[in-house]
């Protein structure tokens, strides 16, 4: 029998919906953080992406702070800070703050992607060097910030030193899958974006998993869309507003996250179709009973230990309760 019964969590990317301004997907961000924290969600993570029109989440340190001071109890985190962009000490010391603000609700999920196109990420960088390339002595750059005082360097990030704060690595490909392994640090993958790899990166991390003072065994998150609602239908209408915004993705396009329509098939051509139908193909959609049917294969097959969901719903309220059904199937409800 299929344990259903795991931690999910929820990644945010604050994306701004039509007639909306940003300020008010920065609201509807906290507004989804209290539901979901009601619900039992472990965590909340928000993303960090740049020079994009249609979502909020640039200041990625600062929406964490924003949403841990508007809950109580649920974990906030970065899915991910994007570390090529930010110097380690910074990271650190931000996150080191937030941690004596907040102790034990905060989580630091890293990237080695920019976020960004190559241009506004050349605006971004700390130096002209590819920091690409130092992404792993930076991950234990900041393993050794937030630990113990003795074994600090010189340089020490105050606050930061001793908090411990959990470290993830991020991939949506294999070669984090080599590092997080290496590391003994629990692995996240984006399956919501970027399927193609999953598999691999999976069996990858969990053959190669180096056991560390961080963890035993690995402890794999895979992320993916959940689309859920009162039935079949009403969530293959509801996912419209998705397929737009992979669409958005594909062609490069700048449109706020639209409403939902009832086809799709005057909106993308074929191609198009078939490129934003390949990025979203990790996508639990349906009722309550496809959800469970979903997930229960899902786990026979990969049986991670944490799902964490994205669900790109244009109305808010359906957003949540999309969210609710989700919990309702892991709990066995």
């Amino acid at each position: 029998m299929v344990n259903l019964q795991i931690p999910v969590s929820v990644l945010n990317l604050v994306p701004i919906r039509e007639g909306q301004q940003t300020k008010e997907a920065i609201d509807a961000m906290v507004d989804l953080a209290q539901s979901t924290e009601k619900l039992g969600y472990k965590r909340y993570w928000i993303a960090e992406h740049h020079n994009t029109p249609t979502l909020g989440s640039s200041a990625t340190s600062i929406l964490i702070k924003h949403t841990l001071e508007h809950t109580e109890h649920i974990r906030v985190g970065s899915g991910g800070i994007m570390l090529p962009n930010h110097s380690p000490l910074v990271i650190a010391e931000q996150f080191g703050t937030m941690a004596t603000i907040y102790p034990n609700r905060l989580d630091l999920g890293l990237g080695r992607a920019p976020g960004t196109d190559m241009m506004t990420a050349s605006a971004l960088r700390r130096t002209q060097n590819d920091s690409v390339y130092t992404f792993p002595e930076d991950v234990n750059s900041l393993l050794t910030y937030f630990g113990p005082e003795e074994k600090q360097s010189y340089v020490k990030a105050y606050p930061g030193v001793g908090t411990n704060i959990p470290l993830y690595i991020l991939g949506s490909s294999t070669d984090s899958a080599y590092l997080a392994a290496k590391l003994g640090l629990p692995y996240v993958f984006a399956s919501h974006f970027a399927p193609k790899y999953m598999e691999e990166a999976i069996s990858i991390y969990r053959n190669r998993f180096q056991p560390s003072e961080y963890l035993d065994t690995p402890y794999m998150i895979v992320c993916l869309n959940v689309i859920a609602a009162e039935s079949d239908e009403e969530a293959k209408f509801e996912s419209t507003t998705m397929q737009q915004f992979f669409l958005n993705v594909v062609r490069g396009s700048q449109m706020k996250l639209k409403p939902p329509v009832e086809s799709m098939e005057h909106i993308w051509r074929p191609h198009e179709k078939e490129m934003a139908s390949s990025m979203s193909s990790v996508t639990l959609l349906g009722s309550k009973n496809s959800i469970r049917d979903q997930l229960t294969s899902f786990q026979e097959k990969y049986n991670v230990d944490e799902f964490m969901a994205v669900s790109y719903i244009f109305d808010p309220d359906k957003q949540k309760r999309s969210y609710e059904i989700l919990k309702e199937v892991v709990d066995g409800r």
